[in-house]
């Protein structure tokens, strides 16, 4: 059984989200950033963590990566074309908008309020609302980001729209909105969710 460790309201939820769609069981441990049981897994103190079979794994993408890879769902093979662009889009959301709304939480509340330089989160929206319209012009007109079936990259997007939301970074493409809506509305989302 695998563990997971991490509150729901942080990037965990990516990983909470796979296990439910995926079906397979696993024990949640709800805690903080930097918080107990934490850093003797991973020593910058970051969630979340997955342990499998006593190994932790970290980074959310990562373990997402692992988790599609090892029960051959929500992913597509290694070495193929459309694993490539997988692989493309998931770097683009993780350049694009997971980096944008990780530099604003850190000029916001992470680092010591001496380094916080709050202006530079006026271009980090202006580059999210910018790399909305890239976005939309990348995916094609499935339901998911990858045509009609759900991946990795899906699980990244819709946590970084609702970290958008929560941030106050507008989500200016009507496309994303829906697509918000609809990813919110699937049980296994739900169900991590209440976590």
């Amino acid at each position: 059984m695998y563990t997971v460790i991490g509150t729901s309201n942080s990037r965990s939820l990516r990983v909470l989200w796979l296990l439910e769609e995926l079906g397979q069981p696993y024990r949640h441990i709800p805690a903080n950033p930097h918080g107990e049981g934490v850093v003797e897994f991973n020593p910058a103190g970051k969630v979340p963590v997955l342990i499998d079979d006593g190994t932790p794994i970290t980074d959310s993408t990562a373990i997402l990566t692992y988790l599609a890879d090892r029960h051959g769902r929500f992913t597509y093979p290694a070495g193929t074309l459309d694993r490539a662009r997988q692989d493309s889009l998931t770097q683009f959301l993780l350049d694009e908008f997971d980096a944008a709304l990780w530099l604003a939480a850190r000029h916001s509340f992470v680092l010591p309020e001496e380094k916080r330089l709050s202006a530079i989160k006026n271009t980090l929206r202006w580059e999210f609302e910018r790399s909305q319209k890239t976005l939309v012009h990348r995916i094609g007109d499935g339901e998911f980001v990858m045509g009609d079936q759900l991946t990795v990259p899906d699980l990244i997007l819709t946590h970084c729209l609702i970290w958008a939301l929560s941030a106050r970074f507008p989500i200016v493409e009507t496309r994303l909105t829906t697509y918000l809506d609809r990813m919110r509305q699937r049980p296994a989302f739900q169900r991590a969710a209440a976590l």
